[in-house]
């Protein structure tokens, strides 16, 4: 069974359930289907057992003494391991974060936890975020848990998968260029990335710093929107977060959808999206029509040039966020090393996988004395461009829709020798990254050989509520 979050709270409110034997079922869940062992899903990297049974005592006493119970009372939620959990490890998927366990909480983490939610643990990712389908972390690849030969989408695909299996009611995962969103319609769950700034990055161990955002998985449009609700909001610790003030995300699904104009972007429905995909968007567009919904063509002309910035623009970014990992303050240290440029050298040789050594040498050449006007600068200048199609079809329409991904999950070990075909399965996912606005995925449905499809809904920037009350509509098409 999969449960929610109305139906975990309700639980532990009316006695029926405890938080803790939640946190046993979902344990126990975990102890027999998660192993990397054989066919484990291998989502989570560590337990924090001690710490998630010591919170749901503390929802389960609020319970007995029959006190209103926070929003995510008894609720078990995964963190991707990117984000800090004092005292559990924090690895960002890598070798060099071996052993490392930060002394605080992400901002996320904490909100997570004051609204009652019960951390099970860290979940797997890409190394340091890079990747696309959770093959490049340093743990081994997360399995699908809707087809096990087929990979969950990365770089979050463990807090995908751990949704997908019911190890979690709901996880935490980053999206820098489509690594919530992706993920999510590879594994048949709902992933929200936020606008950014409007969600906390302190405690992220950063990829690319003008791109990263935290956002939710969960099984419904709801429960991410609860999710959503206690994550957003300004903090002192970032300055990049908003002061803009929260919406009501919960209160929003009530409203209905007509009357609301829906862009379709020509750019998205081009050579290369699957033949299953396109037909699922169109009849999830034909549904919204349906709803009363007014449906508009847009155009979003840079659109062609948006897997090419993004991938300057991170590796430039990454390049110089990766430079303090060097076995000075934490980590991983060459124990072969004699000399303090050795030190460095060998460090990161033993500790960086591929991906990430590909991406730092990319962003190191694109900010080198006689590149950077040429490719960083330049790819900055796009960037803006991007950003004007958005805001231009924003004039003209309430949200826009499309697929999530160009075809279905693909098979483990398929494009791991071919980067660049990696790189293209972000082709929808990036340009939002880039213009700063948000977006969802919301499942829509399956191929014929039961692989889960998604499609994309991207809102104005800080208009998380009308992006989510569609996500609802296209979420009860499905009955």
């Amino acid at each position: 069974m999969d449960f929610t979050i109305d139906t975990v709270r309700a639980g532990v409110a009316n006695g029926s359930a405890t938080a803790t034997a939640m946190a046993e079922l979902h344990y126990s869940r975990i102890a027999a289907d998660d192993g990397d062992k054989g066919k484990g899903i291998n989502s989570f990297l560590a337990l924090s057992k001690e710490r998630a049974l010591a919170q749901a005592a503390k929802i389960d006493a609020l319970a007995a003494k029959g006190e209103e119970l926070p929003a995510l009372a008894g609720v078990p939620v995964g963190i991707k391991d990117v984000l800090t959990m004092k005292g559990s490890p924090a690895t960002a998927g890598s070798l060099i974060l071996k052993g490392y366990r930060p002394p605080y909480d992400a901002t996320a983490v904490t909100k997570l936890e004051t609204a009652g939610a019960v951390l099970l643990g860290k979940l797997n990712c890409d190394e340091f975020a890079m990747g696309s389908s959770n093959e490049n972390s340093a743990y081994g690849p997360v399995l699908n848990p809707r087809a096990l030969d087929r990979v969950p989408g990365g770089s979050s695909g463990g807090s995908a998968a751990a949704v997908a299996a019911g190890f979690a009611v709901a996880t935490l995962g980053t999206d820098t260029g489509g690594s919530i969103r992706q993920p999510a319609a590879f594994c048949g769950v709902v992933g929200v990335l936020p606008t950014y700034g409007r969600v906390s990055r302190y405690g992220l161990i950063a990829f690319a710093s003008s791109l990263d955002r935290v956002g939710p998985f969960t099984n419904n449009v709801k429960d991410a929107a609860t999710v959503l609700q206690v994550l957003a909001g300004q903090d002192a610790m970032d300055a990049t977060s908003s002061d803009r003030p929260v919406g009501d995300y919960v209160g929003a699904l009530e409203k209905p959808v007509e009357g609301l104009r829906i862009g379709v972007p020509a750019e998205y429905f081009g050579e290369g999206l699957d033949p299953e995909i396109r037909a699922a968007i169109e009849k999830v567009l034909d549904g919204l029509k349906a709803e009363k919904c007014v449906i508009k063509p847009v155009s979003l002309p840079h659109t062609k040039y948006a897997i090419p910035t993004y991938y300057v623009i991170a590796t430039a970014e990454a390049s110089s966020n990766l430079s303090r990992f060097d076995g000075v303050r934490f980590g991983l240290r060459s124990a072969e090393a004699k000399t303090l440029s050795e030190m460095y050298r060998k460090t990161r040789d033993e500790g960086f996988g591929p991906e990430v050594k590909r991406r730092i040498l990319l962003g190191t050449y694109a900010l080198s004395a006689g590149y950077y006007d040429a490719y960083y600068k330049k790819a900055q200048q796009v960037r803006a461009l991007l950003t004007r199609d958005f805001l231009t079809a924003f004039n003209e329409v309430d949200v826009i829709v499309g697929p999530m991904t160009p075809t279905p999950a693909f098979k483990l070990g398929e494009k791991t020798d071919d980067p660049v075909a990696m790189y293209l399965a972000d082709i929808y996912s990036v340009a939002a990254s880039l213009a700063g606005i948000c977006g969802v995925s919301v499942p829509c449905g399956q191929t014929k050989d039961g692989l889960p499809i998604g499609v994309q809904i991207m809102g104005k920037h800080f208009d998380e509520g009308t992006m989510l009350r569609v996500g609802l509509a296209v979420e009860k098409m499905q009955g």
